[in-house]
Parts: structure tokens; sequence; C-alpha cells
């Protein structure tokens, strides 16, 4: 089997809220990190453009990370895109599908970039996965869930011969309570910088700000985001 290094993680960085509070939780924790985005043909593209301005930022803001922060690399996965066609890479409307999934679901999504992170992370040698996934304020994408990544990791391990460990920090929080984990790992600083750099919008609008963020503000994700965003300050103004 190939030994690869459990003080180094990889962390899958879309540049949305929930992968970088992750990439934060890592870089509290490890003392290499480096980061991997995918260009599936989103069309929240503007969430590229978020995940350099995210870890410039934390570079910063955040100097005894900088030092632990390595190399970035962003994977085109646009043929995977075409064939996992949904409203999260078209223009379509967005809506529920006939079989109850949010039609912005694009179909094994998450196990198809554990796949390619397992690839790099063989490569550089970094012994953990670490992912922004969550199975409890989410929209509903069964690749989200715990046991569909935890069987995929077994089948990475399995497949390339390897003791990979993944690492999914969100996993059962809130999103309220991630934005207290951010808190708690960076303060009101790093608050800041996910509330105002980050992107989550399925429409990738970023001509409008709100008090949790840019977004459209109706779609799924900017609902989730507002909620969380309303219920973690609900909780800071009653302690």
């Amino acid at each position: 089997m190939r030994t690869l290094d459990p003080n180094k993680a990889l962390v899958i960085f879309s540049g949305g809220q929930d992968s970088s509070i992750a990439l934060a939780w890592a870089l509290d924790r490890f003392p290499a990190v480096e980061t991997l985005g995918f260009d599936y043909g989103q069309r929240h593209a503007v969430e590229l453009g978020a995940r350099s301005i995210v870890r410039t930022e934390l570079l910063n803001a955040f100097p005894h990370w900088a030092v632990k922060l390595g190399p970035d690399t962003l994977c085109d996965l646009a043929g995977f895109g075409r064939l996992s066609e949904s409203a999260m890479t078209s223009l379509g409307e967005i809506a529920e599908a006939e079989d109850g999934l949010p039609n912005t679901f694009v179909p094994g999504r998450n196990l198809a970039f554990l796949v390619f992170a397992g690839a790099l992370a063989y490569r550089c040698g970094a012994g953990v996965l670490v992912g922004g996934m969550c199975e409890t304020d989410y929209s509903g994408y069964p690749d989200c869930r715990e046991a569909a990544l935890t069987a995929q990791i077994h089948a990475l391990s399995l497949g390339m011969d390897a003791d990979f460990r993944f690492e999914a920090p969100l996993m059962h929080m809130t999103k309220a309570q991630s934005w207290s984990l951010a808190e708690k790992l960076g303060g009101r600083r790093l608050v800041e910088i996910i509330n105002e750099h980050s992107h989550t919008c399925y429409r990738g609008v970023r001509a409008t700000r709100h008090p949790w963020g840019y977004g459209c503000g109706d779609c799924p994700a900017c609902a989730l985001r507002e909620k969380g965003w309303a219920e973690y300050r609900q909780g800071l103004s009653e302690t």
C-alpha cells in the first residue's frame, strides 16, 4: 500500500461558504495544505474567481496559515458537466424535479470530485482529503451524504492502494453552526472574509449585496445561506 502523509491535506475548494470554512479548518489543523477546484461548466462560474480571492484574503489576514498554504490546482471537468447536464450547468429554471430532487443536482458530482482529488493527492502525497460537504443543511443532493462519501473514499483507497482519510468538518452542522465554527477558527475577521468574498448563489449574482453576502436572494443556495446567517446572528445577540 502507498503510504501518504497524514499531516498533509488536500482541500476540495469551490470558493463557496462551506468549502472556505473547510479550508480554514484544514489550515488550523495541518502543517501543509493544498487546494483543488473544478470547472465543470457551472452557471455560477463566478465562484471560480472567488477561490483566488478567498485564498489571498486568508494569506493576508492570517500569516500563521499563509506558511502552510501550498499550491492551488484548477481541474477542467467541462465534459463531465455536459454529461450531467442540469440547471446547475445550463440556464434552465431552478426548480424541483419530478423525482423530488432539485434540478440543480449534478449526478455524481461530489463522487467525481473525490476521484480526481484522490488522483492529485496520490501524486502530491497528501493523506487527507477535506471537503465542505454537509448532510444537515443542504440542498437535498444524495452525494452530500456521509454514507455515500465514505463509500467512495473506501473505493479510492482500494483502487489506488493508498491510505486515504476523508474529513468533512461541516457534515453534521447547520449553516449557523458552520458560521460559529468560522468565528472559532479565525474570529470575526474570518467571518467577514467568507461573508464578503465567498460565493454561493447558483445564478452567479454578485451585483446585489445582502447582510449574508452576495446573491440573487431567491435560489436554494441563497435561501440556505440567508437562513444560516440569520440564525448565527440571532445566536450572537442572545449571548
